[in-house]
């Protein structure tokens, strides 16, 4: 009759692991039959009122009906996004605390923060994206020092004539509207002075109260600019931007390798089982197809659902545009 294995000896600790590790393998997937089954945090690590902002709080109103769960969205802001990314990143990989991200904090911080504590292809796991827009350069043309631009070309003939004259808001440092001035300013040979603050929104204001004199602005800004508060100059997209289609592109504006757009997705903790990962794409998908949360969805930009593969590959290819920017403008990490 054989021994009874002794879990104390070395041979009752070697067939106990893989017994744990099965059981933990079974625990995952028995959770993952049954998610959700309680409530479910989008953190944003931007202020409310932000395009991610505006997008999380939509689709988790889309989702608390699909996935018969609350979706709590929860702002936690600062160093651009990176404080709701940590948070994020070390939260248990169960589907139930995920981060509604953008391209800034998925592709720049990283490489510009030292204390960022994420790495997004490594901490974080991407479940879809969700729009994606081109940026309106704009101006407020009550500005006595902007008055006299009406064009692309006269903004970048009054940035010549004023070396570091010029200032220019952006949602923080390393946002991907503060690398978009470096880059436009790279490729139109003009130098113009960083004025970072924590959020589009207080940039926007700023640019209104003619603190600083220029800001790369979201679509979402569209009634402001036709209300004449403000004054689209050019479009960082490839094509002009489908409500304003009397802006052209910069591209078009004499400009043709300047072209840049950010993105809004989803993505949850690194670890996450993949059948909680495909429910999420798949809600986020139907969502997006729904009339009533596609026209709210559409003033943030084109509706753009990439599933987890496709969404990494973007990520990954904007993380190397972003370094080749951050390298050549010489950018230093803070």
């Amino acid at each position: 009759m054989p021994e009874p294995v002794r879990i104390g000896s070395r041979l009752g600790r070697r067939a106990l692991f893989p017994a744990i590790g099965m059981l933990a393998v079974v625990g995952r997937h028995a959770a993952a039959d049954t998610y959700p089954s309680r409530p479910i945090r989008f953190i944003v690590g931007f202020p409310a009122g932000n395009s991610t902002d505006l997008v999380g709080r939509i689709l988790a109103e889309d989702l608390r009906v699909r996935l018969g769960q609350p979706v709590v969205v929860e702002n936690r802001t600062g160093a651009n996004g990176s404080v709701g990314a940590a948070a994020v990143a070390a939260a248990p990989p169960d589907g139930y605390t995920l981060l509604m991200s953008n391209a800034s904090t998925m592709t720049v911080n990283h490489l510009l923060y030292r204390d960022a504590r994420y790495h997004p292809l490594r901490d974080l796991l991407p479940v879809a994206s969700i729009t994606a827009s081109p940026f309106l350069l704009a101006i407020n043309p009550k500005n006595p020092r902007t008055s006299p631009v009406q064009t692309f070309q006269d903004f970048i003939a009054l940035a010549k004539q004023q070396p570091g004259g010029i200032t220019y808001g952006s949602p923080g440092n390393g946002n991907l509207a503060h690398l978009s001035f470096e880059l436009m300013s790279k490729i139109a040979g003009i130098k113009l002075l960083h004025v970072p603050y924590r959020g589009a929104a207080l940039a926007q204001n700023a640019l209104v109260a003619g603190d600083v004199d220029v800001v790369f602005d979201t679509p979402s800004a569209t009634p402001i600019f036709r209300s004449g508060v403000l004054k689209p100059l050019a479009c960082s997209g490839p094509e002009r931007w489908r409500d304003l289609p009397e802006v052209p592109t910069i591209a078009e504006s004499g400009y043709p390798a300047f072209v840049t757009t950010y993105w809004n997705g989803l993505v949850a903790p690194a670890n996450t089982p993949a059948p909680i990962i495909d429910r999420l794409y798949k809600a986020v998908l139907e969502a997006s197809q729904m009339p009533a949360t596609r026209q709210l969805l559409i003033p943030q930009g084109e509706i753009s659902v990439l599933d987890p593969a496709r969404f990494r590959e973007r990520i990954a290819q904007d993380i190397e545009k972003n370094a080749e920017i951050i390298r050549t403008a010489g950018i230093e990490m803070q």
